[in-house]
């Protein structure tokens, strides 16, 4: 099977383009869905299909770093704008996933947590792209596997850049 970068359609193809002739946006897009679909899948079959696809980086940061972190982190990670991501995190409490605090020790700041659910969710986001993860190791080979992260992580590092405030244009 192979995306058709024109129609976006997925169907086989004879005589796909090589990778090099296909853009580096329609590529992660895709690969991107490849991640997404996985774990939509996993979360449906385990009970989870009302976690919104925007939750999904949410919960994984969160499951990562363990424990209560400051709502403004969480946003600031998000690259939403705060009103986007306060609804997100808004649908997240009411939907049983995270639940929401006052900080301790800073009453001003608000902090979020995973909830027994969330952690569940988690645990089943984890999996599924442990599972992708294992197929594309298995296909790329452990070096190109490495690369392919040193070059998205370098345009991961190009648009916190380009965003900058500090930027000079």
């Amino acid at each position: 099977m192979t995306i058709n970068e024109t129609d976006g359609k997925v169907r086989a193809v004879k005589n796909p383009p090589p990778p090099e002739d296909v853009s580096l946006p329609f590529l992660l897009r895709h690969a991107r869905g490849t991640y997404g679909s996985a774990m939509s899948a996993a979360l449906a079959a385990a009970g989870f299909g009302d976690l919104p696809k925007s939750g999904f980086h949410v919960l994984g940061g969160l499951a990562r770093r363990k424990g209560a972190r400051p709502l403004s982190e969480v946003i600031e990670e998000l690259r939403l704008s705060k009103q986007a991501a306060g609804q997100l995190v808004d649908r997240l409490v009411t939907h049983g996933y995270l639940e929401r605090d006052v900080d301790a020790e800073d009453r001003r700041r608000l902090t979020v947590a995973l909830t027994q659910r969330g952690r569940a969710a988690a645990t089943v986001l984890g999996a599924a792209r442990a599972r992708v993860d294992a197929e594309l190791l298995s296909r790329t080979g452990p070096k190109d596997l490495e690369r392919a992260r040193r070059v998205l992580a370098v345009l991961i590092d190009i648009g916190r850049e380009l965003d900058s405030p500090d930027r000079d244009d």
